[in-house]
């Protein structure tokens, strides 16, 4: 509440959320678009120096590194394969290790990476069990065994003296890994010995408690999150990171398997971009196809193609000038311009070319340059005006607010200039390409192409007929446009069309104060189930919260990533068909269950702070309330035709031993809080 209540008031802030789990409280602000992430930063490590004061003593807030929930870029799984009787399986402790001291410090260092979040294995530590009845025998309190361990394993400076003319650092060294030495310190002393801490408790090394855990394949495993900065190239990075994982192959210890990817954000960007270059290769093609067959010229055809690449040359110029990339959205916006980028030279090369055939056919012709100069003038006024129409129909993509003008503001830049390029091609380049080429092609002695000859002899007849039955026309125009607004309800009115990215997502929900335990044999049984899907060819998993994650997870819930391959046997199901096969597969688990797709899930919590498409948000001072209304509304909504995967997140009831403590019996015993 305290931190709440002050970035509330800082300027630019829109939203401030936060979300609790156990030992962990996580405290979302949102800024506007457009402000710098670095001086939001600076206010927000302002706001948390004032509010450090109402803060328990150990509770120190900390701002996360500079990324996003979209920045996980990949996921990678170290998976524990049992032995083959020669080499032994690895450990979970040492699976851990190599995640925590070798695999994070190397993609740490590769620039771009923001954080390295390892899940899963088990954490070595230092373990001290005490003996309640050995400190009775020798008089030793736990508060003495706490103090004694607080000054164990740390160095320190001593200053320094001077001997024999020269000066010595002193250093206290005592750091150490060493079990053995960690049981010989002294916790007390009795009879003028020292009392060892071996002799009132035991220690050894163990793993350290957890709240979360991972799998592979229906095993054990530990999962290493890797996000990226905001400013990092996606594609490059994931090269980078490859890399690095086949230099790092040679060190593996032995019984771990190599490292496996399960979910890389890289495939779907070079798939769509992939779909978006197929787009324009296949417009080009279908362009200078219509042309010819209408033209029925190669020169003219040529003149009018160049006007494509041209005018996506200056495009790139302008996007360099603005500080615009090539992204997806702005490849889409070409994508949508392709077909029109050669209409201004079309009409442009038409115009010159029935010019110089009347030119031709003239009693006193006119110099060629003059008849190209009169007929690019005589059409440029109408090319600017069409142009500046279409323009102007994407112009209220720019008033789009928050993340929708964010991604479709590039598809419009885009659009725009390629098109306004194209227009100054059609002014500049074409006219000179006509000059040079047109006035030698024979086609200039003979007519209009069959194609267009018949076009005109038909347009002849539809007009002779039309013009009788003026009334009649007007009518069914009039009936049509009304037909066409009658459907304008039953579009779809999604705001991103589904992505197919070729993996899915689960997230998997038991009941509140399932045990950590449990939910591993839950979601092992839930790995096994999805692994006989026929289309599945991988599945991690991730249980509860990893040490130095960035989501307040409970161990009740898991993340399950499921990678497809696109057809079996030949065949291939569409995805709502995949993921309906998977429900019916867990419907059996004591589990709410819900699927979505990794970037499609990511954009949703982004959006919304809620893993879902849809997120109904209740308010109120009683939670208990909150949460009757929420069940009431889920049994509700449960009727809505097209809805599936209803859960009820937040503010769960989780199990719980609660010790209030009774200040005036707790004097008269002589304890204190």
């Amino acid at each position: 509440f305290p931190l709440e209540t002050a970035l509330n008031g800082m300027p630019g802030v829109t939203r401030v959320r936060s979300t609790s789990g156990v030992g962990l409280s996580l405290v979302y602000a949102e800024f506007d678009w457009g402000t710098d992430i670095y001086r939001n930063r600076q206010l927000v490590a302002e706001r948390l120096a004032l509010v450090r004061a109402q803060m328990p003593g150990d509770i120190t807030p900390v701002m996360g590194p500079v990324s996003s929930i979209m920045g996980e870029v990949m996921l990678v799984a170290l998976p524990l394969v049992p032995g083959d009787g020669k080499t032994p399986a690895a450990t979970p402790m040492q699976a851990r290790e190599y995640a925590d001291f070798v695999l994070r410090p190397r993609l740490l260092s590769i620039p771009g990476v923001s954080q390295v979040i390892p899940i899963g294995g088990e954490v070595r530590t230092l373990r001290v069990a005490p003996d309640t009845a050995r400190l009775a025998q020798f008089g030793v309190s736990l508060t003495q065994v706490e103090q004694a361990l607080k000054g164990y394993a740390g160095n320190a400076g001593g200053g320094f003296i001077d001997l024999n003319s020269r000066e010595y650092l002193i250093r206290h060294l005592g750091r150490s890994h060493r079990a053995e030495d960690l049981a010989g310190i002294a916790v007390a002393w009795k009879d003028g010995r020292a009392i060892l801490l071996e002799q009132v408790a035991t220690v050894s090394f163990a793993a350290r408690l957890k709240r979360g855990d991972a799998g592979y394949n229906g095993l054990p495993a530990v999962v290493v999150s890797v996000q990226k900065q905001p400013d990092a190239d996606t594609v490059k990075l994931s090269a980078q990171i490859e890399s690095a994982l086949a230099e790092l192959k040679q060190g593996l210890p032995k019984g771990l398997a190599e490292p496996r990817v399960l979910f890389r954000q890289a495939d779907f960007i070079k798939a769509s971009i992939g779909n978006v270059a197929e787009a324009l290769r296949d417009g080009a093609i279908m362009v200078a196809i219509v042309l010819f067959a209408f033209l029925l010229s190669a020169r003219t055809t040529v003149i009018s193609l160049v006007a494509i690449p041209l005018s996506l040359a200056v495009t790139a110029l302008v996007f360099q000038w603005l500080g615009q990339s090539i992204n997806v959205m702005t490849l889409g916006g070409l994508a949508i311009a392709i077909g029109e980028l050669v209409d201004d030279a079309v009409v442009d090369v038409e115009n010159i070319l029935r010019r110089l055939k009347q030119n031709k056919a003239a009693g006193n012709p006119l110099s060629v340059l003059e008849v190209v100069r009169r007929a690019s003038v005589e059409v440029r006024s109408g090319i600017v005006y069409a142009t500046v129409i279409v323009v102007l129909v994407f112009v209220p993509l720019f008033a789009l607010p928050g993340i929708e003008g964010r991604l479709f503001t590039p598809l419009g830049i885009a659009y725009i200039v390629s098109i306004l390029a194209s227009m100054l091609v059609s002014m500049t380049v074409t006219p000179v390409m006509c000059y040079y080429m047109l006035p030698t092609m024979k086609r200039l002695e003979h007519g209009d192409s069959p194609l267009v000859a018949w076009l005109k002899r038909q347009d002849t007849k539809l007009l002779a007929w039309s013009f009788g039955r003026a009334k009649l026309l007007i009518a069914l125009a009039v009936l049509a446009v009304a037909g066409a607004a009658a459907t304008v309800p039953l579009f779809p009115r999604a705001f991103l069309p589904a992505f197919n990215e070729g993996s899915l997502v689960l997230g998997l929900v038991m009941q509140p104060g399932t045990s950590l335990a449990e939910a591993n044999r839950v979601g092992a049984v839930a790995e096994t189930l999805i692994r006989q899907v026929p289309e599945d060819t991988l599945v991690g998993r991730r249980t509860g919260r990893a040490e130095l994650d960035e989501h307040a997870e409970g161990v009740h819930s898991a993340e399950i990533d499921v990678d497809l391959k696109r057809t079996v046997d030949g065949k291939a199901r569409d995805r709502e068909t995949i993921m309906a096969d998977i429900r019916a597969r867990l419907s059996t688990l004591p589990a709410q269950t819900t699927i979505g797709q990794p970037i499609s899930h990511r954009l949703d919590h982004l959006l919304s702070g809620v893993r879902a498409q849809i997120a109904v948000k209740i308010f109120g001072d009683d939670t208990d309330t909150l949460r009757g209304l929420a069940e009431q509304m889920r049994g509700q909504l449960a009727a809505v035709p097209g809805l599936v995967d209803l859960t009820v997140e937040k503010q769960v009831l989780i199990p719980q031993i609660t010790v209030r403590l009774d200040h005036r019996k707790a004097a008269q015993m002589g304890l204190a809080p």
